[in-house]
């Protein structure tokens, strides 16, 4: 089907559908670029096959495995288009088609579990057909079997090769002519010469039969799985046949990105007012990398173009360039030309190009040229590019031009475009008095006496005649007293169309870049509008969301601190002596870990509040969690510090540390202190049987501390026995405590190894 679309590629005068169509070529090129191309099989052509089945025929496994594969691309192609299709590489052209695709799973698996890919039908494809191939195979090893003990031992003498050989489908051995009846059985061939006879010996006679009645059933076993398959096939002809035009359409957009690639053909723009401006452009049977690129406008400020200059200079190759761009274009394809050139929509392009001179038809060279004229001015129309070559040669030259003008203005009338090719000086003139008319020249390179290929607009063609009779030797008197008689306002008129043309260029050029540069400008503009309306609505959004956070916050604070303080309450009631020191720690910490932290990464006012209290060794500090005041000592890790309590040195989060502002010094320093009194309500042992390991070992390190601001001599730590891992790890623990002064476990009568009793310094 794809090789059927390229051979039956025609242009198109429908603008949405050419727009469709390089869509189509451009994300075949961004596939081939990304992934080598679509991943599609060699896939044969199944109509005729459809067809049949439409009227109930049975399909042979050849013609249903072709149809298997056309269903395996499908779901191959869809799973494709699925992992390849993101926001970077939306592909929603080709996605239209695959939208159409049917990938019918059931009817696929069964055709892939039944056939091969040559059409050879399974054994999976029903038992029966399993077991009777069981059965052959079996048949066949036992005929082998029989047959090689006659090409060996003594039997051997009476053939003339020790080979198993088959003729009419049953098997044989070659024997020689002279002993043809000792082996028995029937001859079913003889050799050229005459010398060997192939015998079906009597002793396999009857496995042969066995062998053909069991072929026999699997060949009607493999006409009825053909049967079954066809008739499972048979509803779904449309959805297949829709299947296989979508995947020969996949397959040409493959060709299409191919043919791109390797000629480095760009996606042309589609100007539906026919402003074609084609930058850089070549012909594309010309190797790109020799070819002379050009530039070639029209349709924007002039309608008609009369390229004069000598032969062999490029007109004619300019010409058909035109021509073959624009039906490339149209034709959805990308042309060979630089970026951002523009190709329009004509409904027709006409050509008279070459010397159709016919013996036969007694037309010479002008009638030949005039009879394609003629039929040209009776189709154009405002929709139609024209394009001439030596517009009114072979004849007359005074005659020839005035009909070259006439001709230009006949279609000029009808609106259409043209481009022209002369000899004749009148069109010069022609172009600069005619509106929407242009002229234009090949480049003549007079130092070399060769043509460049160059096409120059604006500027009308020159013979170059004083140049090159100058260089070739003629006297330069001779050539100077006829340039005095060339007048000077023509030249004076060429250069001055060189510079407008090469300014227009310019032009042209700087508005395609400027173009370019806006649109991008545009949309990041449009991104960076939309993103700050996003970050305005998330700004909102977010300040309401901390509102209520915070308020539940204090909500609970308030609760939480009620709750401390009622606990205070009962505790002075209910002690005589008052509140005790460890006890009024717990709920100073139980109120600190109320606090709320605030980060300061992206507030560079707090962060700069922050950086005046950056900790140094010897800053007082205060530790939030116990409430007690206390002095760096060094630091021991990230954001960790060794602080000291009055006698105690603990290891400190940066989080739980507040700095002091430093005071004026005075004569007697006082640091803080912990008051020791022990308490009749903190016991002096620790139970930690039946907790795990790590929450025991976080309570022995704060009852500890706790023991030590309590002013406890010493305390008991029951561990149990157990594994023993609790009670090695509280060992390791206690001996690495430098306020630990000793401790051992207990008497056996207070619980032995279970319990380690531990003294302070």
């Amino acid at each position: 089907m794809g090789q059927n679309l390229a051979n039956h590629l025609v242009p198109s005068q429908d603008y949405d559908l050419i727009c469709e169509n390089l869509a189509q070529t451009k994300e075949g090129a961004d596939i081939l670029r990304l992934k080598g191309g679509i991943p599609l099989a060699n896939l044969e052509t199944v109509t005729p096959q459809l067809k049949r089945l439409k009227i109930g025929a049975v399909l042979n496994g050849k013609e249903l495995a072709a149809i298997g594969k056309i269903l395996r691309s499908t779901s191959e192609i869809r799973r494709f288009f699925k992992e390849i299709t993101t926001p970077e590489v939306p592909l929603p052209t080709l996605n239209q088609l695959l939208i159409r695709l049917e990938s019918l799973p059931e009817l696929t698996k069964v055709l892939n579990l039944s056939l091969e890919d040559d059409g050879y039908v399974r054994d999976e494809a029903s038992p029966l057909l399993r077991s009777l191939r069981r059965q052959i195979s079996g048949t066949e090893d036992e005929i082998r079997q029989r047959l090689v003990s006659f090409t060996k031992g003594s039997q051997a003498k009476y053939l003339t090769n020790a080979v198993v050989t088959m003729r009419d489908d049953r098997y044989v051995i070659p024997v020689k002519t002279e002993y043809k009846k000792h082996f028995g059985g029937m001859v079913h061939d003889q050799s050229a010469s005459g010398a060997t006879v192939f015998v079906e010996p009597k002793a396999i006679v009857e496995l042969n039969n066995r062998l053909r009645q069991q072929q026999a059933k699997e060949h009607e076993e493999i006409l009825r799985v053909l049967r079954e398959l066809s008739q499972e096939v048979a509803p779904y002809t449309e959805e297949i046949d829709q299947n296989m035009r979508i995947l020969g359409q996949l397959d040409f957009v493959n060709a299409k990105a191919r043919y791109a690639a390797d000629l480095k053909a760009t996606q042309p723009e589609l100007s539906a007012e026919n402003d074609i401006y084609l930058r850089q452009v070549w012909h594309p049977l010309l190797d790109a990398k020799k070819a002379v690129k050009n530039d070639l406008a029209i349709g924007k400020d002039y309608k008609a173009i009369v390229i004069t200059g000598p032969n062999t200079g490029g007109k004619t190759i300019t010409l058909k360039t035109l021509g073959l761009i624009q039906l490339m274009g149209q034709s959805g394809l990308f042309i060979p030309a630089g970026e951002h050139s523009r190709i329009g929509v004509f409904t027709e392009i006409f050509a008279d190009i070459g010397d159709e001179q016919s013996i036969e038809q007694s037309l010479s060279t002008f009638s030949s040229h005039m009879v394609n004229i003629v039929e040209i001015l009776k189709h154009v129309d405002d929709k139609s590019l024209v394009l001439f070559d030596e517009l009114g040669a072979g004849t007359d030259p005074q005659e020839g031009a005035a009909l070259a003008i006439s001709i230009l203005d006949a279609v000029g009338a009808k609106g259409s475009y043209v481009v022209a090719t002369t000899h004749y000086p009148e069109l010069k003139a022609y172009g600069f008095e005619r509106p929407e008319t242009i002229n234009a020249s090949m480049e003549f390179d007079v130092e070399t006496l060769q043509p460049t290929y160059r096409l120059l607009l604006g500027i009308p063609g020159r013979s170059n005649a004083l140049e090159i009779s100058l260089r070739l030797g003629l006297d330069t008197m001779v050539v100077e007293a006829a340039r005095q008689l060339t007048s000077q306002s023509s030249q004076d008129l060429n250069e001055m169309i060189a510079d407008l043309v090469e300014k227009r260029h310019t032009a042209e050029e700087e508005a395609i870049s400027l173009n370019k540069y806006l649109t991008e400008a545009e949309k990041l503009h449009n991104d960076l509008r939309k993103a700050y309306n996003n970050f305005v609505s998330q700004r909102d959004s977010l300040l309401n969301q901390a509102k209520a956070k915070a308020n539940e916050i204090v909500e609970n604070t308030r609760k939480q601190t009620a709750d401390v303080i009622s606990d205070l309450h009962k505790m002075q009631q209910s002690a005589g002596n008052g509140v005790k020191e460890n006890e009024l720690i717990d709920a100073k910490t139980r109120l600190n870990k109320l606090e709320q932290p605030i980060h300061l990464q992206k507030n560079k006012v707090l962060q700069r509040a922050k950086a005046k209290k950056i900790f140094k060794e010897g800053d007082e500090v205060l530790v939030k969690s116990y409430g007690q005041r206390g002095t760096l000592m060094k630091k021991a890790g990230n954001h960790v510090w060794e602080v000291q309590i009055g006698i105690l040195k603990m290891k400190l989060d940066e989080a739980d540390l507040e700095k002091i502002a430093e005071e004026k010094p005075q004569k007697t320093v006082n640091r803080a202190s912990v008051k020791r009194s022990r308490s009749v309500r903190t016991s002096a042992s620790l139970d930690l049987r039946g907790k795990r390991y790590e929450e025991a070992m976080n309570e022995v390190d704060r009852y500890i501390d706790e023991a030590i601001m309590a002013g406890f001599p010493s305390v008991t730590i029951i561990h149990g026995k157990g594994t023993g891992a609790l009670r090695k790890g509280i060992t390791e623990y206690l001996q690495s405590n430098r306020v630990v002064k000793h401790f051992e476990y207990a008497p056996p009568n207070a619980g032995g190894n279970g319990a380690t009793i531990v003294s302070f310094k």
